[in-house]
């Protein structure tokens, strides 16, 4: 008879589960938007969760289901997600009615009211995963710190790691040895130095000192593939609220408790030592001191209207330096990122390769001996159709999103009209519209020219947004910029970038990941232009 019992309940557990997943999948039915059909219990995320696809692949996938509509549905597991595949309504969305969307998800997918973010945690408190009016606060206070001017005064120490990597390069190739490297180690070791310097106010070489205890935290803290964060990020995922109460965060202890002790000397010494310096932490001490002096060409008209701030804030030194984490974890995986599909373009394309460094040379004699300056690798235009076109083809944020933060009633100029709910998300498929025919011809070709001054009138500039759209897009463009086609100028001076038979081409993408990489990473051979 217990046995009976046991299975009936368990017969009714089963049923009612069924039930409340099947009700899940019913949130589409009642919006006048299609919806990809999902695979039950899954949604969507088959495929990628069991690898038989990557990332690119699946939003490709959902970015085509339905060509002709604005915006569409698909699920999440069993979580309804809107995609929006037009750049007019992304634009409204992030821009125009910001203040329904000014808000990112979370990784946990729970949303954190402002009184509800842990004081003590350095990766709530970062920036990107702030919201509300806390978040309009932050990013009125740190944008004075990345206008143009800022990035000139920062070029130096930005300049001289790229120098100095090169440098280590060059005396390695005198020795004799054959310079075959997996990129992304080259990259992420240069990352390593820039950050080092820039944000943390610390010299590094991760060259000439691979061990050090600097660079063997940060590859701690990007070790995302490990069983312990894998782990973890199901659990935020399942039990968010009991993890943040067990101070169970994402990103280990260890780490950042040792990049917060490091910052936190770094000021006292500055302080008791009267030192000044270009870099992110003198920025935070302006900050903590009363706030950054503002420059001419502080941020656009959009986002100065956006992101002003209603009161004055007094912010902890716990939240200034989870923002010098953030930029330290955005600087050393995202340029890194952006630099191995860079390198890899160059080197598949000798043709593009040789105008570059053409143009390098031209630069170089232009200086007449002196060091590169910022002003003149603005200058470069080639070297920025390049850049652009390796992110559009390959944008290292392949895809951003928005949170609804109250009931809003959508409309476009097609007659859909329906009410997006408080909670809802809101996902923009960057990689799939970069690689929509209908705003770039021959998509995957990587072709410069787009974004030539002749060109550059015949793309919908709303379709381009390699590093977000509207007031909550990456604030460190600039930085990040700078980073990558400083470094580009001088490995291009000194190397020709070439394929080795471990080179893949054409290039494929990891199943095992959730962001855009290299299946087996990047390997090239950097051959000296001068013995």
């Amino acid at each position: 008879m217990l046995d009976v019992l046991t299975v009936a309940a368990i017969g009714a557990i089963v049923l009612l589960m069924y039930h409340w997943v099947a009700k899940k999948y019913e949130y589409f039915l009642t919006k006048p938007v299609p919806c990809v059909k999902p695979t039950f219990g899954f949604g969507s995320n088959a495929p990628l969760l069991f690898r038989r696809i990557d990332m690119t692949t699946l939003l490709t996938r959902l970015y085509n289901a339905y060509p002709d509509c604005k915006i569409m549905g698909f699920y999440n597991f069993t979580d309804p997600i809107y995609l929006l595949r037009d750049p007019q309504v992304i634009k409204k969305i992030a821009m125009k009615d910001f203040d329904f969307f000014m808000d990112h998800s979370t990784m946990t997918g729970d949303s954190l009211t402002e009184d509800e973010v842990d004081g003590e945690s350095l990766f709530e408190n970062m920036l990107f995963l702030l919201r509300g009016q806390k978040w309009r606060d932050m990013r009125a206070t740190l944008s004075p710190a990345f206008t143009g001017s800022k990035m000139r005064h920062m070029f130096g120490l930005v300049a001289e790691c790229g120098q100095s990597m090169v440098e280590f390069l060059v005396s390695e190739a005198r020795a004799g040895k054959t310079l075959e490297y997996e990129m992304k180690d080259v990259f992420s070791r240069f990352g390593n130095d820039v950050i080092a310097t820039v944000a943390f106010g610390i010299r590094m070489d991760a060259f000439r000192e691979p061990e050090n205890q600097f660079y063997l935290k940060s590859k701690q803290v990007f070790d995302i593939q490990s069983i312990r964060v894998v782990l973890k990020l199901l659990l935020l995922k399942a039990m968010p609220r009991l993890m943040r109460k067990l101070k169970l965060g994402f990103i280990h202890s260890s780490s950042t408790d040792y990049f917060k002790i490091m910052i936190v000397d770094n000021m006292k010494q500055r302080e008791a030592h009267g030192i000044l310096r270009n870099d992110m932490i003198q920025m935070l001490m302006e900050v903590r001191k009363g706030g950054i002096k503002t420059d001419a060409d502080f941020g656009s008209v959009e986002e100065s209207h956006f992101v002003k701030s209603t009161h004055s804030r007094k912010w902890t030194d716990n939240e200034l330096i989870a923002q010098c984490l953030q930029f330290f974890l955005a600087g050393f995986d995202t340029v890194s990122t952006c630099l191995i599909f860079l390198t890899y373009e160059l080197a598949i394309n000798p043709d593009i390769q040789k105008r570059l460094y053409d143009e390098v040379l031209e630069t170089n004699q232009s200086l007449n001996g002196n060091p590169l300056t910022y002003d003149a690798l603005q200058k470069m235009q080639y070297m920025d159709m390049v850049v652009s076109e390796v992110l559009r083809l390959w944008p290292v944020n392949a895809v951003s999103d928005r949170v609804c933060v109250k009931d809003y009633h959508y409309t476009d100029d097609s007659g859909t009209h329906f009410v997006i709910e408080k909670g809802m998300l809101m996902l923009i498929p960057t990689i799939a519209i970069h690689r929509d025919p209908k705003y770039y011809p021959c998509p995957d070709k990587f072709d410069p020219e787009r974004f030539s001054e002749e060109n550059r009138s015949r793309i919908n500039i709303e379709s381009y947004m390699p590093f977000g759209v509207g007031p909550r897009s990456c604030i460190g463009s600039r930085l990040a910029l700078m980073e990558v086609k400083s470094i580009i100028y001088y490995l291009v001076k000194e190397f020709r970038l070439e394929p080795t038979e471990k080179t893949q081409i054409p290039l494929r993408l990891t199943k095992k990941m959730s962001t855009l990489a290299p299946e087996g990473g990047v390997w090239l051979e950097l051959n000296p232009r001068h013995s």
